[in-house]
């Protein structure tokens, strides 16, 4: 028996699984990886694949069966991390963005920046104002369709490809007409090289978005980057704290405490509430591992090992972009050609981390109407003053892993059903329906004689109601009762075949954990030492009669 578990377990050691990861430019790498195999092993694979020596400043993302997104942990096992059924799916993603991307030593480097930071842009987590999304969508454009071709691009060309969640028409002009004019000769890594230039500039460039709530309950979107600790409500950036002045990192259930060390000896501790335990420590790593990363001489290091490398440039083959009406996306994300005009206002641009986690985990959601109550959609808050600029702003509502950037249209048969909400919340109906609601009002006695049948027919009733739910109760407390007993007995059995030699590799596994051990020096060799002492002298008493 022990020979067939121990073959049993070298089996599953060597079972293998097949993993799918998505690149940045939206195509699939598959490969299949041993049970015991290490995150850095599927990532140095990866890296191998795209040619990446600079590799420091990506990562690997996955979503649990929780929908809690993860980054995936290079000392642990990938199978274990990934707590689901295989085939594995995972994304390469920038994990740090570069301070200066312009600054990477290789144009493989910029090209999967430039990727990920367009994809940034397309899902709102990059903000900026009209003019500064023309130029950016132009250099797109530019590095991937090339030179302004009229015998190609016939007007409204621009219109056909998606930058944004939505755009109006006025700025899709405006992108024609920077292409046309202001970039004609860029090859696409200079135009890449620029794209990169300009999106460093913003304020929100590198945001990676955590939903939270403050003190008082307000919707807040906290990120990292590489310049310090963001706190994005409404409109506006709240707090902008620099790395240097983050003294600690906390977090309790869903409370996460931020201590911050400022001039003059100010001290300031933010608190703000993720919506699951496992967020808030997603939250919280996250911070680890950017303070560690910028505000060490990590970020320091890797570039002065970039500037070590010398060999010859890799190709790079590009992604070329697809029109919308073609394909979902220019090369990712939900398709957006079908949305009327006249709804398409603005540059949509909103912090929404969830429309990037469900792009990662390959799920689709529904649009949602924001006339549900419990969710909202984000929207659009143009200004009114002399300035033809509008500024893209952040939603300033919870966030909910089922909204869409895309709007709901407003119901057709809004007004019946304004009339059948007025109906039911009790309000006054015409003067004929009074009139005929009077005519049918029953009288004192029909109105005592109904209630009295009314009364006895709710007692014929109720009876068999309750037996009903105290036969419900008595069934959910015994299987309680008999699910406790098999897991207790599960429990004393694992412990059991845990404490025994068996030479097991889940055995072994556990026996290596911390918190086994201190299980086992703590109680159950007490418990041992007891219930050996009673034996004994149980067995002495047996003896001596």
């Amino acid at each position: 028996m022990l020979s067939r578990l121990m073959s049993g377990s070298s089996r599953s050691l060597e079972r293998e699984y097949s993993c799918t990861v998505r690149l940045l430019d939206d195509s699939e790498y598959t490969c299949t990886i041993q049970r015991d195999a290490k995150g850095q092993y599927l990532f140095d694979l990866l890296c191998h694949h795209l040619n990446l020596l600079e590799k420091d400043y990506f990562g690997i993302r996955f979503v649990d069966p929780d929908k809690q997104r993860h980054w995936l942990e290079f000392t642990k096992s990938v199978v274990k991390q990934l707590r689901s059924q295989p085939p594995f799916t995972m994304c390469f993603r920038v994990k740090f963005y570069p301070a200066d991307p312009a600054a990477l030593k290789e144009e493989i480097t910029r090209y999967l920046v430039f990727l990920q930071i367009k994809r940034d842009l397309y899902h709102g987590r990059l903000l900026c104002k009209t003019s500064d999304a023309a130029l950016l969508a132009a250099y797109i454009l530019q590095a991937e369709i090339g030179d302004y071709d009229p015998g190609k691009h016939p007007e409204g060309y621009s219109s056909k490809f998606q930058f944004f969640p939505k755009h109006s028409e006025k700025l899709e002009r405006k992108i024609a007409e920077i292409h046309k004019t202001e970039l004609s000769g860029q090859t696409p890594a200079t135009s890449e090289l620029n794209f990169l230039r300009k999106a460093q500039t913003l304020e929100t460039y590198g945001v990676d978005p955590h939903p939270c709530k403050d003190v008082s309950g307000n919707a807040a979107f906290l990120a990292f980057t590489p310049f310090g600790f963001v706190v994005l409500q409404g409109n506006k950036r709240v707090h902008f704290i620099k790395w240097n002045e983050v003294t600690k990192l906390k977090f309790e259930g869903k409370t996460f405490y931020l201590y911050v060390s400022q001039k003059e000896e100010k001290k300031i501790i933010l608190t703000y509430f993720a919506p699951t335990p496992e967020a808030c420590k997603h939250l919280w790593k996250c911070g680890i591992e950017n303070q560690a990363f910028y505000n060490g001489r990590v970020a320091k290091e890797v570039m002065e090992s970039s500037a070590k490398i010398k060999r010859e440039p890799p190709e790079i083959h590009r992604a070329g972009m697809v029109p919308s009406r073609s394909c979902p996306s220019i090369t990712h994300g939900p398709r957006l050609s079908s949305v009327p005009r006249t709804r398409r206002r603005a540059v949509h641009i909103s912090i929404m981390e969830g429309l990037e986690s469900l792009r990662d985990s390959a799920h689709s959601t529904p649009v949602r109407s924001s006339s549900h109550g419990d969710t909202f959609l984000p929207h659009v808050r143009s200004s009114r003053a002399d300035s033809n600029e509008r500024v893209a702003v952040i939603a300033d509502e919870a966030y909910s892993p089922a909204d869409s950037v895309l709007p709901t249209p407003v119901a057709e048969h809004s007004l019946e059903l304004m009339l059948l909400s007025r109906q039911i919340n009790g309000a006054t109906c015409s003067i004929e329906e009074e009139k005929e609601s009077e005519a049918s009002t029953p009288t004192a006695a029909e109105v005592e004689a109904l209630g009295g049948e009314l009364r006895a027919l709710c007692q014929g009733h109720s009876r068999p109601e309750e037996e009903q739910v105290n036969k419900f109760v008595l069934s959910v407390l015994r299987l309680l009762l008999v699910t406790m007993g098999l897991l207790f007995v599960l429990l004393l059995l694992l412990i059991i075949l845990t404490e025994s030699d068996l030479d097991i590799a889940f055995f072994r596994d556990i026996r290596q954990t911390p918190e086994f051990e201190q299980f086992h020096y703590q109680y159950f060799c007490p418990l041992r030492r007891w219930f050996a002492c009673k034996i004994r002298s149980v067995v002495s008493l047996l003896i001596d009669t």
